[in-house]
């Protein structure tokens, strides 16, 4: 008779790792889609939104500002102490709940480097990139 339970028990044990129950949630976090959006150059940069970027290039920052129909996305990766990076912008894209973006600071080749230090004395650079995209009511989320 013992041995009839422990064999059940085993069975049912085997039967319910086998089973796994999973629940699908709707978190909103799945990629939608791609978001289009255009890299902005210095003169195309909104005054305002240049003056908090100058305020702020030193230590870095990830932000949006809003302007009439657009979001701006500004990533800065603060001071470099030289020049020649630059950077790439990996993914920006729409969940339920929010715009993802994903930006890569991509430093000088080390030859490069030499360079840019033997070319001026301070060849400090403050590199940051803004996303111009279609105004939508979500958070953004920096990846």
């Amino acid at each position: 008779m013992k041995k009839q339970h422990i064999i059940f028990f085993l069975i049912a044990f085997v039967m319910l790792c086998l089973c796994g129950c999973t629940v699908k949630t709707e978190n909103g976090n799945e990629k939608i889609r791609d978001i289009e959006f255009t890299v902005l150059g210095e003169d195309n940069i909104p005054e305002e939104l240049k003056q908090i970027v100058e305020e702020k290039k030193e230590k870095g920052f990830k932000m949006t500002y809003q302007d009439n129909d657009f979001l701006y996305i500004c990533v800065g990766y603060g001071r470099q102490e030289t020049g020649g990076y630059s950077i790439t912008v990996n993914d920006l894209y729409l969940t339920g709940n929010s715009i993802v973006v994903d930006t890569n600071l991509i430093g000088p080749e080390p030859e490069k480097r030499e360079l840019y230090n033997a070319q001026e004395k301070d060849s400090a650079s403050y590199p940051y990139v803004i996303l111009k995209i279609e105004y939508m009511d979500k958070s953004v989320v920096f990846d």
